[in-house]
């Protein structure tokens, strides 16, 4: 089967993109099932049931979360409601929501069960529960269910990255790693048959810092001090994987990275709210 894990969306472009590209993405490419990062979906940071629903009704199956996934007010009224939303899976006991589960592609479409799995990475980041125990213990669960597993590893550190991939070979189908916002160029199938690559991208504004605007970013840089950054304006891109996975197996057969782009004329469009920057 085939799914398409695609990087963090980005505000309003990365919503845009989304919604434009990915109807044809799924007929081009054949995909039965699709996975995407949503934690900066709402402005640049968090999540809002508003851009949770844009999301779904692009054409995808499970989203999952990371470190901002707590921005706004409503979400843990959100995941506690919406089975289809995951978070880090490692946060403490008590958390909302759920970090894990089993899906069915939406729409009637046939094919396997997916299990997902969210973790959060510890290195520069929160000190949270071991992803890879955490991880390991619901890998052992959900395999009970299904043999495709795909792993979201929401992470800074490339190494962190890397050893869950070596740690989890050949009891998944994939790891794939996000939260820098930028496409790594290390995809590979390890020896175990685990899709790997250290970070899919970023579903957002192209000409931009990670997403944010160029001179805002720079003035954090060169001053020191801190800034409000807003997502960025102009013509978004679309990064993601495509993994191709055995159903009876749940071992990766191939990964391959996607990157499409907006194109020029496409114009520049403001973010979802201006009032809303992030001081950083």
């Amino acid at each position: 089967m085939k799914v398409l894990f695609i990087g963090d969306i980005v505000g309003r472009p990365g919503r845009r993109v989304l919604a434009r590209m990915l109807p044809g993405l799924r007929r081009e490419l054949s995909v039965d099932f699709t996975i995407a990062n949503g934690e900066n979906s709402a402005g640049g940071f968090g999540i809002t049931r508003e851009t949770f629903e844009e999301i779904v009704a692009a054409g995808v199956d499970v989203v999952t979360g990371g470190n901002h996934t707590w921005q706004a007010r409503e979400v843990s009224t959100l995941l506690d409601g919406e089975l289809r939303l995951l978070r880090p899976a490692n946060y403490p006991a008590g958390a909302p929501g759920r970090g894990a589960g089993v899906f069915r592609p939406s729409g009637g479409r046939g094919g396997a069960a997916v299990g997902v799995v969210n973790l959060e990475g510890r290195i520069f980041m929160e000190p949270l529960d071991s992803p890879f125990r955490i991880g390991r213990e619901l890998v052992e669960r959900l395999r009970q269910e299904t043999p495709v597993l795909v792993i979201d590893m929401h992470a800074e550190a490339t190494s962190e990255k890397t050893a869950l991939g070596w740690y989890l070979d050949g009891r998944v189908s994939a790891v794939v790693g996000t939260h820098t916002h930028v496409q790594t160029a290390d995809e590979r199938i390890l020896p175990g048959g685990t899709a790997f690559i250290t970070d899919a991208g970023m579903t957002g504004p192209r000409d931009s810092i990670i997403g944010m605007g160029r001179e805002e970013v720079l003035q954090r840089f060169l001053a020191q001090l801190p800034a409000r950054f807003s997502v960025a304006v102009g013509p978004a891109q679309l990064n993601a994987v495509l993994l191709d996975v055995d159903e009876r197996t749940g071992r990766a057969r191939g990964i391959q990275r996607v990157t499409r782009m907006e194109g020029e004329g496409a114009g520049p469009e403001g973010e979802d709210s201006p009032e809303r920057p992030r001081k950083e």
